[in-house]
């Protein structure tokens, strides 16, 4: 962890000498709050939260998945020098706690972590948890810790409410003078995400579909499935890039028979490979469920948002499971 944090500070001085150099290229602008936030979810957020009175600065570029994702020298220097950054947390950001560490001349910076207040979900190591797999009576797999927290809180509307009060928090905590417009873009959006989680609540815990259960390619739904009376059986785990045994594909496929699941969901930011070869071999469908870390060129080309994207997998889970 030291050599980490050293690294970091290391990565900050070479950031800020350089940009003294090109300060030109900074997205920050005179005269806004600043907002810098670490994946698209906080960033969609804290634009509808801070409306005309942030600038508000995605670090992850469009199409590319958060979870191996780390900052460079210049999105140091942006923190540096902002009045807000937003985080999951949860760890999903492993790199925030050394980063904070090391900036010490922006005392002014508030940094939200927008998961705080949110009951979270512990899981296995493996995807296969005593829950899904009556066979991992160990609760360990391939000799990892038994437990982890799962970071995807925002995938639920009922979290993401809380993530925008807590957003909503720390703009007026940084910016007081706006407190009024930024309380009243929250009150807009937050009765947004209310219906939404209504929509949810009603289309899927209503005790009408004819299964509850989904198979997806990555361990990203816990927070939805918990809130709306799911289950969720992954392929894969936590990060979207780790691979089944063997025995978890002979289990995927005694579970998809048992329970007449008729489709796959994968997702568009990482390979689609291993659930639609899965689906084929078991003669069943595949769909997008999206776990939104982050758009695609064309979603962020047709202007797409939390809001929208959570409206399209609620019609992909009804279609799926009725």
């Amino acid at each position: 962890m030291r050599l980490r944090a050293f690294a970091i500070i290391a990565l900050l001085v070479l950031s800020l000498l350089f940009n003294m150099g090109c300060s030109s290229q900074s997205q920050l602008q005179e005269g806004k709050v600043n907002v810098i936030t670490s994946f698209f979810p906080l960033y969609d957020f804290a634009k509808r939260i801070g409306g005309e009175d942030v600038n508000v600065i995605n670090l992850i570029p469009t199409g590319v998945e958060p979870h191996d994702w780390t900052p460079k020298s210049k999105d140091i220097s942006e923190i540096s020098k902002a009045q807000v950054f937003v985080y999951n947390g949860a760890g999903l950001e492993g790199w925030v706690g050394d980063l904070l560490g090391s900036i010490t001349d922006n005392k002014r910076l508030v940094a939200v972590e927008a998961s705080k207040g949110i009951p979270l979900i512990a899981t296995n190591a493996s995807q296969f948890t005593n829950e899904t797999n009556p066979g991992a009576s160990t609760g360990k797999a391939q000799g990892l810790p038994a437990q982890s927290v799962d970071p995807h809180t925002w995938i639920s509307p009922l979290s993401a409410m809380q993530m925008a009060d807590n957003i909503k928090n720390g703009l007026i905590k940084a910016d007081p003078a706006h407190q009024k417009d930024y309380l009243a873009n929250y009150e807009a959006f937050i009765g947004e995400l209310q219906k939404l989680h209504d929509d949810f609540r009603n289309s899927l815990d209503a005790g009408t579909l004819k299964r509850h259960e989904i198979v997806v390619s990555h361990q990203a739904f816990a927070y939805l499935c918990r809130d709306y009376g799911l289950k969720q059986l992954p392929i894969m785990g936590l990060s979207p890039d780790s691979e089944p045994t063997a025995k978890d594909l002979q289990y995927i496929s005694q579970f998809v028979k048992e329970h007449h699941v008729t489709t796959i969901f994968f997702e568009e930011l990482v390979s689609d490979r291993l659930a639609k070869t899965l689906a084929w071999d078991l003669g069943i469908g595949t769909a997008v469920l999206n776990p939104i870390e982050g758009l695609t060129e064309q979603q962020a080309k047709a202007g797409e948002n939390y809001i929208s994207l959570m409206r399209e997998n609620l019609a992909s889970l009804l279609k799926a499971l009725n």
